[in-house]
């Protein structure tokens, strides 16, 4: 068995998933899925593929029309990548995967925040690299500083980010963007860059991956399970320069070949006709954070508005307990599930992540459930 699988731990988001399978009557705010029917473009484009026996493999990039589609979206961000500099991959997590086996060899040192999703700091382990994190402020905004300091000071090959975040909500600035440039061009990194939520941000979008200066170092991860509520089906993206993409497509081609034809079809009319379903989504998430973050201050918890994604990441410290207590206690007295911030590494104690993928209804009785327990203490 390989030795770095024992440093890998089953992710904390779905073990706490599963433990709120255990509670009956238990209202979950876990999981970072879209509560979103699939929109009829993505149905219908999927229906079509399958009526005209469109069911082959594609080549390894992907089928031609999506990712053009993709590189004309893109340009829309100001972002350049033309056709052949985009891979469609099972998933953003696939692309993930793909880029650090590409990229990592034995004890080579990988930047990245926390807290963050947990993949990043798992798939590095399980390849053998090294793990430095670099931290956030308390509004959740990444420190460039200490990034720039870490990768001067320790030698570190690759940083990651994660704009809008999962957990946190947060976005990158344009001071920010603007800083991170310099240290890119700066120094010997490549970045990967993930924007899995980038169809989700309440501000104005700002991305590295806009500076075409730097576009050699950069690797650009998208994807559509969030943007089109289409989680199961599996379909993500990565974008980058042509030296990066020989040697990446090697893992794509010998791990799965292709992305799913039917599904890579169904995205390609998502983005021909099923745009306006995105803009519906983003409106009604806006107001469900409004509302969660009202009502989370009402409550007394302190909380960083969110910029980016479905998540709040309200902190718990006043309560002296850990997170993992906390949210054990809630779910098990008041029936309500968050995932606890230490699910998303060190930098997660003293927090909660609550999705707000639900219900109207389903946010209310919940909130109301929390200020219970809270009361409580």
């Amino acid at each position: 068995m390989n030795v770095n699988m024992k440093n890998v731990k089953i992710s904390g988001i779905r073990k706490f998933y599963n433990e709120v399978q255990k509670v009956d009557g238990a209202i979950s705010l876990t999981l970072g899925q879209p509560d979103f029917e699939l929109p009829k473009a993505i149905k219908d484009g999927l229906i079509k593929a399958i009526n005209e026996n469109k069911t082959t493999y594609t080549s390894n990039l992907g089928i031609d029309e999506l990712r053009n589609e993709i590189s004309k979206y893109l340009n829309t961000k100001d972002i350049s990548y033309n056709a052949n500099e985009i891979c469609i991959t099972v998933g953003g997590s696939e692309a993930l995967f793909n880029i650090f086996t590409a990229l990592i060899n034995k004890n080579d040192k990988v930047l990245i925040p926390t807290p963050a999703y947990p993949a990043y700091e798992s798939i590095v382990d399980i390849l053998g690299g090294e793990v430095v994190n670099y931290s956030l402020d308390e509004q959740f905004n990444i420190n460039i500083d200490d990034i720039e300091n870490k990768i001067k000071d320790m030698n570190i090959k690759y940083l990651v980010l994660s704009l809008p975040s999962n957990p946190t909500g947060a976005v990158l600035s344009k001071e920010e963007k603007e800083k991170l440039v310099r240290v890119i061009k700066d120094n010997d990194v490549i970045v990967i860059t993930d924007e899995i939520y980038e169809a989700l941000c309440y501000e104005e979008y700002y991305s590295v991956a806009q500076c075409k200066e730097i576009k050699e170092k950069i690797i650009y991860v998208g994807g559509f399970s969030k943007m089109f509520s289409m989680t199961g089906l599996r379909v993500g993206y990565y974008a980058c320069s042509e030296y990066l993409m020989n040697e990446i497509i090697k893992v794509h081609q010998y791990n799965v070949s292709c992305a799913p034809s039917i599904c890579q079809w169904a995205v390609y009319d998502g983005f021909k006709y099923g745009l306006n379903d995105v803009e519906y989504m983003k409106r009604i998430f806006s107001k469900r954070k409004d509302f969660v973050v009202n009502r989370l201050k009402e409550i007394g918890l302190d909380v960083v508005i969110p910029k980016g994604a479905f998540y709040v990441f309200p902190s718990i410290k006043k309560y002296n307990m850990s997170s993992e207590e906390f949210a054990l206690r809630l779910l098990h007295e008041e029936k309500v599930a968050c995932v606890p911030g230490t699910a998303f590494g060190n930098g997660g104690e003293g927090y909660l992540r609550l999705s707000y993928c639900y219900s109207d209804e389903e946010l209310n009785e919940s909130l109301n459930r929390l200020e219970k327990f809270i009361k409580k203490l």
